[in-house]
């Protein structure tokens, strides 16, 4: 049996993208800048034609920086970079607008700061920017936050899969960017799966590196562990090439610490496959619908077809959810109480309702999901004393139609939050540990489906490692970027 057998409904009419620079890796692509084979500016400006030829339809990149681009890419000095193998030596990438670019809007999808312009990049962007990366545009995100990327000052974005279809969030504009060929390299940042749900939905891959891997900003609040800054890309193997680029101390960041020994892409290809794996659909504690389990169930396969031994053994989850809730209502009330003050009138109900819950949490709760955070990752230091890696579905659901605000129901279970149809990944959040979203197949409909692999504490290497044999195995990798398309068989591009 060929391991291309064990996917279900791979699509066979959608149109790839075919030569040209977008359709190069990010990998190839810096490997050409590095020869002198390209320049900064031509890729520059191979990204901002991709752009003007289909964001139109994603709407993945309103805010643009095309003259800062390409002013930063004449600029840059490939000399300068040749002895930084953590360089990406002038890749255009996208950015987050949760993330500072300086020079440009960041609007956090509000209206109340539509016109508000960073000074100056924060922690995140400044490394990237320090190790070449270059900053074509910015990416589309919920309003504040959410599962489903739209807003009320550049409306959503769409799946360039199905363009009737949500990207997720929070970090949908990033994913759908690389799905459809607009940039090699994207930032992305994860709560309570703002990278991975977008990842899976894209057919994309994404990275949530463990507390202090990428500097944060000084928006959030320094100790905060739940939300971490992560890269996004078309494959693993430049997840590791923006990994490298965008970790390391940044003084913003009290967490964040010098990484410079260390090197991703190097340790891609070091070790063996996983031993021993364990898989749930559904982590004992969330609904799932039937089509997502059997299709993360059935990439399994890939796993036992590399002699690695899959078990059901998983951690309990038990009281996770709970806790996790409670913990992000309070994030959100440090967050935005002093913005909800003076701006209700101009905030989401959903972000109000989330900001009135931490406003309203007393100590004993905080406490009771504390004591929950500490005895989930203690569960998995014994779960990882026989097992690799801890995998299951990065969504519980397939992508819904993008006019959704979101998910009410799954499986005909009723959610009783709006962010309970991500409990799988919100629920991974709460272990510290670093998770990978990888896609694994696709659905009936044409639709992308993801997996999540955790990994042992600061074990992001091992991680990517094994990522990138499951991807290798799958073969889905090759299918990008993508022309965008209104459902399956229906295809528009270039």
């Amino acid at each position: 049996m060929s391991p291309h057998s064990l996917i279900p409904n791979k699509p066979s009419q959608v149109t790839s993208v075919q030569g040209g620079l977008c359709a190069l890796t990010a990998t190839e692509a810096v490997a050409r800048l590095r020869a002198g084979e390209v320049t900064a500016a031509e890729l520059v400006e191979a990204s901002i034609a991709r752009i003007e030829d289909v964001d139109s339809k994603v709407n993945a990149l309103p805010i643009k920086c095309f003259e800062r681009a390409l002013d930063m890419a004449r600029s840059l000095r490939l000399a300068d970079h040749l002895d930084n193998h953590k360089s990406l030596c002038g890749l255009p990438i996208a950015v987050k607008d949760y993330n500072n670019v300086g020079g440009v809007r960041t609007t956090y999808g509000s209206p109340i700061f539509a016109q508000s312009v960073a000074a100056q990049s924060d922690a995140t962007v400044r490394q990237l920017e320090s190790n070449g990366a270059i900053p074509v545009a910015k990416s589309n995100v919920p309003e504040w936050a959410g599962g489903n990327t739209f807003n009320p000052v550049f409306g959503a974005t769409r799946n360039p899969w199905d363009l009737r279809m949500s990207v997720g969030g929070s970090s949908g504009g990033s994913a759908a960017a690389l799905a459809s060929g607009s940039v090699w390299l994207a930032t992305g940042n994860d709560l309570g799966g703002s990278l991975r749900t977008p990842a899976a939905f894209n057919g994309v891959v994404g990275l949530r590196p463990g507390p202090g891997r990428v500097p944060r900003g000084t928006r959030l609040p320094a100790m905060d562990t739940l939300w971490v800054e992560g890269p996004m890309a078309r494959c693993v193997d430049d997840l590791a090439l923006m990994l490298d680029a965008g970790v390391g101390y940044q003084a913003d960041d009290p967490l964040s610490f010098d990484q410079s020994h260390i090197s991703f892409v190097e340790q891609l290809s070091e070790g063996d496959t996983p031993a021993r794996v364990a898989f749930s659909p559904d982590l004992g504690i969330v609904p799932m619908e039937p089509e997502i389990a059997q299709t993360c169930g059935a990439a399994m396969g890939h796993f036992t077809g590399m002699g690695t031994e899959v078990t059901a053994d998983v951690p309990d989850f038990t009281g996770v959810l709970g806790a996790f809730q409670s913990l992000r209502a309070v994030l959100f009330a440090t967050l935005m109480a002093p913005i909800l003050e003076q701006n209700r009138a101009q905030i989401a109900p959903e972000i109000i309702g989330n900001i009135e819950r931490g406003l309203k949490i007393d100590p004993a709760q905080i406490f009771a999901a504390e004591r929950v955070r500490i005895a989930l990752y203690q569960k998995m230091l014994t779960f990882f004393e026989s097992h690799d890696f801890l995998i299951c579905p990065a969504a519980s659901i397939p992508p819904f139609p993008v006019e959704q605000r979101f998910v009410t129901e799954i499986d005909g279970k009723p959610c009783a939050t709006y962010i309970d149809w991500f409990a799988i990944t919100f629920a991974l959040t709460m272990t510290a540990c670093p998770v990978v979203s990888v896609p694994c197949g696709f659905t009936a409909t044409g639709l992308p489906v993801g997996v999540q692999i955790v990994g042992k504490p600061r074990g992001e290497a091992a991680l990517l490692r094994a990522a990138r044999q499951f991807e290798q195995s799958l073969g889905l990798a090759a299918m990008l970027p993508i022309n965008p398309h209104s459902g399956r068989g229906v295809i528009s591009g270039r």
